[in-house]
C-alpha cells in the first residue's frame, strides 16, 4: 500500500499522557461486570503482544507501520491504556488477526460452534457475551459462540460522547458493514455526508469509504453490527481529516 497510514492522533500523543487509562469495565444499562464474560484487562494486551511476538515484529517496527509512538504500543500491550476503535482496527489488521480472536478464550482450539455439538455450543446468552471496552466510549460484545474468521457479529454500545474515532477524523478499512440501531441516536458520517439514525433505523456501507460513528446524545446507543470481509484487498485502517 502506498497510501498514507492512519495518523491516529489519540495514540501519537501517548508519551504526553493523553492515551485513555484503563477504567472499570462497566457500561450503563449493561449487566454487572461479574455477569459478563468480558475480556479482562490483561487479556486484550496479552493477546496483542503474543501475536506481535509470534510474528517477530518489534514494538518499534509495529509503531512505525501504524505511524504511532512505540510508547503508545507499549502502553496498550501492558494494559496501561485502552486503544480506540480506529487504533484497534489498525493493530489487528497489521497483525492479520480476527477481531473474534480477541474475544476467544480458547483461540486456536477449534470452532466450538461448528458441527454436531449441540445447541449449548452455539447459543450465547445475554449474560455470557464476551466484551471489549475501548478508550473512546465504545463497547463491543461478541454475539457468536466462537471465533468466526469470516464475519464480526457484534452488539455495540456507544456511551454519550462515544465515537469510533476522534473528532475531525474518519477511518476506513476493508469489508462491508451492516448496522441496526436498537436504542439511542447514532450519528454517522460517510464521506462528506452526515446523518443521524434512531431506533429501528438500519444502514449498510462499504467500509473502505471514510466513515465515523458517534453518539452526540445524552443516552447510550445500542446496536447490532456486522462486518463482512474485513480481511479484504485493502487491509489498512486509515485516518482522514474532515
Amino acid at each position: 500500500m502506498s497510501s498514507p497510514r492512519a495518523p491516529l492522533d489519540d495514540d501519537r500523543r501517548a508519551s504526553a499522557g493523553s492515551v485513555a487509562k484503563i477504567a472499570p469495565m462497566a457500561t450503563e444499562g449493561s449487566a454487572p461486570k461479574e455477569s459478563r464474560q468480558g475480556v479482562m484487562e490483561d487479556e486484550l494486551p496479552r493477546r496483542l503482544r503474543a501475536e506481535r511476538e509470534r510474528r517477530r515484529i518489534s514494538v518499534r517496527e509495529l509503531a512505525r507501520r501504524l505511524d504511532v509512538t512505540p510508547s503508545a504500543i507499549s502502553q496498550i500491550e501492558t494494559g496501561r491504556a485502552r486503544p480506540s476503535v480506529a487504533t484497534l482496527f489498525a493493530i489487528v489488521t497489521e497483525l492479520d488477526m480476527s477481531l473474534d480472536a480477541l474475544f476467544d478464550h480458547e483461540a486456536g482450539s477449534g470452532s466450538r460452534g461448528r458441527g454436531d455439538q449441540g445447541l449449548s455450543r452455539v447459543i450465547v446468552r445475554d449474560s455470557e457475551r464476551e466484551a471489549l471496552d475501548l478508550s473512546t466510549g465504545v463497547r463491543w460484545e461478541r454475539l457468536t459462540a466462537d471465533a468466526d474468521p469470516e464475519v464480526d457479529f457484534l452488539h455495540v454500545v456507544y456511551e454519550p460522547g462515544g465515537a469510533s474515532s476522534p473528532p475531525g477524523q474518519l477511518m476506513r478499512h476493508a469489508g462491508r458493514e451492516y448496522g441496526l440501531i436498537l436504542s439511542g441516536r447514532l450519528e454517522i458520517t460517510l464521506g462528506f455526508e452526515t446523518r443521524e439514525l434512531g431506533p429501528g433505523d438500519s444502514l449498510s456501507f462499504d467500509s473502505t469509504s471514510p466513515h465515523r460513528l458517534a453518539n452526540n446524545g445524552d443516552e447510550p446507543v445500542k446496536a447490532v453490527w456486522v462486518v463482512l470481509g474485513r480481511h479484504g484487498s485493502d487491509p489498512r485502517t486509515e485516518g482522514f481529516g474532515q
